[in-house]
């Protein structure tokens, strides 16, 4: 399956998941340990259903947009999901030009005598970015750090710090703990084999049995996403079918049937992996008793005193290595 379809499969799954408002919150209060968070009232979180993802990045990743009120100010959250395998060193700069699309946009949709009016503010956005390759995030985290000289300049140029969700850097132990839905997602979304994927799965059996009909309901959904274009077409019905018959009262029955599933991918791949490995060595077998064979002629012809061109002209044989052939046979004389 090729990277970019499974990013955008990944990007998919991560949208659907996260447009749920409940599961957007649960991000925040697991994994932000800022006072804020516990201020927010889910009654005032609304959705934006809009992108301001750049047309030039639109195949590369996606965002989400949430408006809220915490202590009765305008706080906008902007998540961008960038489910890339490298890392972006231009992200805060993206990160500038999405937040100014935004506070335009909100501008342009202002009455004009109210966006004059001396005591409109526009919203505080916070950035959001969500990234799970497995190299580093080795990016600069606050927008100063790309401007050059900004150490001179610290109380004129612009700042502001991002919040980075990088899930391969959780451990085990703490999403774990956590025993919710997104820590689940995270768990199970970090780069592991197949045998650490049952592993964690059969983990999280107890989480998996607490969630809600809902949350059950959005992990399923994240679980097709994500699982689906690493498996052939055959095993990709299968997974269908548990995951669609499947309860959070049947949760044991489910994990056991998906690892059984991931064995028998496990098993496919391997098989297949031999099967293409004999096929190699067998052609590259046949190559070589061809090519030894046209030595062996063109030899024996220089032998009985043929022509270097004329021996290069019938084994097709590229005229120095019959030249070489030929000075190998007067050496040995």
């Amino acid at each position: 399956m090729p990277e970019g379809r499974i990013n955008k499969e990944h990007d998919l799954g991560y949208k659907h998941l996260l447009t749920h408002k409940k599961t957007f919150i649960q991000l925040l209060r697991s994994f932000v340990k800022e006072d804020w968070v516990k201020e927010i009232d889910e009654s005032q979180v609304m959705l934006i259903n809009k992108s301001y993802v750049l047309q030039d990045f639109k195949e590369k990743e996606s965002d989400i947009v949430y408006r809220l009120k915490i202590k009765g100010r305008n706080v906008i959250f902007y998540c961008l999901l960038e489910l890339q395998s490298s890392v972006d060193y231009q992200m805060p700069l993206r990160l500038l030009f999405y937040m100014i699309e935004i506070w335009r946009d909100i501008l342009k949709n202002t009455e004009h005598h109210e966006a004059e009016r001396k005591g409109f503010k526009l919203p505080c956005i916070v950035p959001i970015v969500l990234y799970n390759g497995v190299n580093n995030w080795t990016v600069c985290r606050s927008f100063r750090e790309m401007l050059d000289g900004n150490e001179i300049f610290s109380n004129h140029v612009l700042d502001f710090n991002y919040i980075l969700f990088d899930v391969n850097r959780y451990e085990e132990e703490e999403l774990l703990g956590l025993a919710n839905l997104i820590s689940g997602v995270f768990l199970l979304d970090q780069k592991i084999d197949s045998e650490q994927l049952k592993d964690r799965l059969v983990k999280m059996i107890e989480i998996l049995g607490d969630l809600s009909e809902e949350e059950f309901g959005l992990f399923k959904g994240w679980l097709k996403w994500i699982l689906k274009p690493r498996i052939s077409e055959e095993l990709r019905f299968k997974i269908d079918d548990i995951l669609e018959k499947s309860r959070p009262t049947e949760v044991e029955n489910m994990v056991y049937n998906l690892a059984n599933t991931i064995d028998e991918m496990t098993q496919k791949a391997m098989e297949k992996g031999i099967e293409e490995g004999i096929q190699k060595g067998i052609e590259e077998g046949l190559q070589k008793g061809i090519k030894e064979g046209v030595l062996k002629v063109a030899k024996s012809a220089l032998e009985k005193g043929a022509d270097i061109d004329f021996v290069a002209s019938i084994t097709e044989l590229d005229i120095e290595i019959v030249k070489k052939l030929k000075e190998e046979i007067e050496r040995t004389k």
